[in-house]
């Protein structure tokens, strides 16, 4: 049995990852901003170190995986754009850092993390805004939606997770992860039967443009089932799964983009690609 850390381990989907690790035998230290072994304010640099140190002593230095459920969707309001980047991409990276230590002590530790069918079918999601979140820039991120005005909160959720799809990608293939037993990769939900879903789906104006997004199998997932991938993930079945994003969305993406992945080297970047192939071989 192994010790497991769960960010937003209090509702959603988070919370059906921490009750499936805990059925079969294992500790979760779950971590939310309420009802939780560890609660701690994520939308904040002092939250996350907060959250960071308070996981590593109650596992006693050592992790045998994590799932990095917590996020925030795009509400309303003038300051949703702030948390979101805070939440959504600092409340990832800042805990995976911070817990990189631990994960390598158990020798053979799994990271999921929570991205979403979002990032390939949310038009007009600015380049800069991703660079930005990239660079760990949240100031410039946030100021770089406020073109969009009230969907604002959208598009710096799209971005977001994005970003954190890349830096799960970009990451997951360092040895210091890799090459130290780690291994990173991102789950992409489509939209879920959770807790937010279900609030917005009481609101008439969202639940209109929710209710007519193309789902092709049709109807809306379940917490349990995203859940059950999750732990999948963490499983040894998934020993040789590294860097990938795992979409689970009704075929939504497949819909919109069908043809945009896998794609082939393009000639152009067959110099960098040839490069990489032989730094790999030192």
């Amino acid at each position: 049995m192994g010790v497991y850390v769960v960010t937003g381990s209090a509702s959603g989907m988070g919370r059906a990852v921490a009750e499936q690790l805990r059925a079969a035998g294992h500790t979760v230290i779950g971590v939310d901003i309420g009802e939780a072994e560890v609660v701690a304010d994520l939308s904040t640099p002092q939250g996350r170190k907060g959250a960071v140190e308070k996981v590593l002593e109650a596992a006693e230095g050592r992790l045998d995986g994590a799932v990095l459920a917590a996020g925030l969707g795009p509400a309303p309001g003038p300051e949703r754009p702030r948390l979101i980047a805070e939440v959504n991409y600092f409340g990832v990276v800042d805990l995976l850092m911070g817990w990189r230590a631990a994960l390598e002590a158990a020798g053979n530790a799994r990271v999921v993390v929570f991205s979403s069918n979002s990032t390939t079918t949310t038009p007009a999601v600015p380049g800069r805004t991703v660079k930005a979140f990239l660079r760990g820039d949240v100031d410039k991120a946030v100021r770089s939606v406020r073109l969009f005005g009230k969907v604002a909160p959208a598009i710096i959720y799209a971005a977001s997770k994005i970003a954190v799809s890349r830096w799960v990608r970009r990451t997951a293939v360092q040895p210091e992860w890799a090459g130290a037993g780690i291994r990173l990769n991102a789950l992409a939900p489509g939209a879920i039967m959770t807790p937010l879903l279900e609030k917005q789906l009481s609101t008439p104006s969202e639940a209109k443009a929710i209710r007519s997004f193309p789902v092709p199998v049709g109807g809306f997932g379940d917490a349990g089932q995203l859940a059950a991938w999750a732990v999948f993930m963490l499983s040894d079945a998934a020993d040789f799964l590294c860097g990938s994003v795992v979409f689970v969305d009704g075929g939504s993406d497949a819909y919109f983009r069908a043809d945009d992945w896998p794609r082939s080297v393009p000639i152009r970047g067959l110099p960098s690609y040839l490069l990489r192939f032989r730094r790999s071989g030192k």
